[in-house]
């Protein structure tokens, strides 16, 4: 059996009973945790509006909802909307090791593909976004290298795979068909890792737009019996070969393949931005809560860094004075000085306002950096940093930033997070539903039909 037919067998052939425990309550906080998201990017999100001017004038049959705006597009538009809120404010949640945001693509596509079938249970759901967001994981870690090595950028190129099992699993496709959906995926899987070196760009807000509809259209062609090829991972021309040059690890994809469920292992984010800054957000308030440190007595700080986040920081000029908020989410010399200023980071710290704060932009200009070679691929989202001021020296190091499995949020902190987002909805949805909301993702277990809650998120 080839590579790429073994993990579509084990995709196909997983039910919700064979997963364990852990790795379904994790996925409910991630599914709560991703509504949330989207809502709050129906208004905050940039080059979100733009994107559902879009889908609207394409209309089409009413199949799927678009979070936040109470309307229904096709599913594959449905999917490519959604998935441009799920990442837009950079809130979702992230595979700290595998370099992926596994559920940006996967939720969307299993939310548009759920609720177009009409009757897809809260179970058969769970099953598809945890076997979807695994493969996302998987993927990111069997890799060797960051793919920004060979000019590609990491998120979107593997997140699109999770898309693409987690539709093809509501869709019930076989093991050949679940081969032809993979391989139709990698003739739409690209992303330039350009749009993390240019700061104008709102790519990067966007980007999950492209793998959600990827996902869900290359299941639907799949279904329909268009053929793709056999070797969409392992092959001469297939996903590793092609954009990291052959330099990963089979076996990562397959060792207890089944038995453990990388989505588990996601970290969630108890701040908007970046995940590479998270660390040193958490180092500054560690530090200021500490020592009581004013922000008028710090001389400099410094950020101590992997090489994959010297795009957080270079070139330092810019990054020290953001050109937009998406920019601004990507700059540490941002958040840091947020952080210090503030004593917290929240969604209200990125608008154009907040970005054109002059306290923050002069705060910011006290930070520089250095690339710390210790750090592994695998640890890009842990790091240190010191604080220097009038009467001393401060110093942090963060390898688990707050939101981390080792370092783990509350159930709480997602529920309140998610009800915090809501508020952000373009269409208000009442207090009722998203109680209500909230009770069935946590016993979704229980939910007859995913429409249940869809209605819920739409219903005026």
């Amino acid at each position: 059996m080839t590579l790429s037919e073994l993990i579509s067998k084990h995709i196909v052939e997983t039910v919700y009973d064979d997963i364990p425990k852990s790795a379904v309550d994790v996925a409910k906080k991630s599914i709560l945790d991703a509504l949330g998201v989207m809502l709050a990017a129906s208004t905050l999100g940039e080059g979100c509006n733009e994107i559902i001017k879009i889908v609207l004038a394409g209309g089409g049959k009413e199949e799927s909802t678009i979070l936040g705006f109470n309307c229904k597009v096709p599913a594959v538009m449905a999917a490519f909307a959604n998935g441009a809120m799920a990442h837009a404010i950079d809130f979702e949640d992230v595979h700290d090791g595998g370099l992926v945001h596994s559920n940006a693509a996967t939720i969307p596509a299993a939310l548009a593909i759920a609720e177009s079938l009409e009757n897809i249970s809260g179970k058969e759901f769970l099953a598809s976004i945890i076997l979807g967001s695994d493969l996302s994981c998987r993927l990111g870690l069997a890799m060797n290298e960051d793919l920004g090595t060979y000019g590609w950028f990491n998120p979107q190129i593997l997140g699109v795979f999770g898309a693409t099992a987690a539709a093809s699993k509501l869709l019930r496709l076989d093991v050949e068909q679940m081969v032809d959906a993979f391989s139709l995926t990698l003739c739409q899987a690209s992303c330039s890792n350009e749009l993390a070196q240019s700061p104008k760009s709102i790519v990067r807000s966007i980007r999950d737009a492209f793998s959600a509809k990827a996902g869900v259209l290359s299941a639907l062609m799949a279904r329909e019996g268009i053929k793709g090829f056999t070797l969409p991972f392992e092959g001469k021309g297939g996903l590793f070969n092609l954009y990291a040059e052959g330099n990963y690890n089979p076996d990562t994809l397959t060792n207890n393949l089944g038995k453990v469920y990388e989505n588990a292992n996601v970290s969630f984010k108890p701040w908007p931005g970046c995940r590479g800054t998270h660390a040193y957000i958490n180092a500054v308030l560690d530090i200021i809560n500490e020592y009581g440190i004013e922000p008028g007595d710090i001389v400099e700080i410094k950020a101590y860094i992997s090489q994959v986040n010297t795009m957080l920081c270079e070139p330092l000029e810019m990054k020290q004075n953001p050109e937009n908020i998406i920019g601004a989410k990507f700059s540490i010399p941002f958040v840091v000085a947020t952080a210090l200023l503030n004593k917290r980071v929240a969604l209200e710290h990125y608008t154009e306002e907040a970005i054109a704060d002059k306290n923050v932009l002069e705060m910011a200009k006290k930070v520089t950096y250095e690339v710390d070679k210790t750090l592994t691929l695998k640890e890009t989202n842990s790091g240190s940093l010191t604080i220097k001021t009038k009467d001393g020296s401060y110093s942090k190091k963060i390898p688990f930033p707050y939101g981390h499995p080792q370092n783990p949020v509350t159930k709480d902190d997602i529920i309140n997070k998610f009800l915090d987002c809501a508020k952000y909805a373009a269409k208000r949805i009442p207090e009722s539903n998203l109680k209500q909301i909230i009770e069935m993702v946590f016993n979704l277990e229980e939910v007859e039909r995913i429409n249940e809650i869809t209605a819920l998120l739409a219903k005026p």
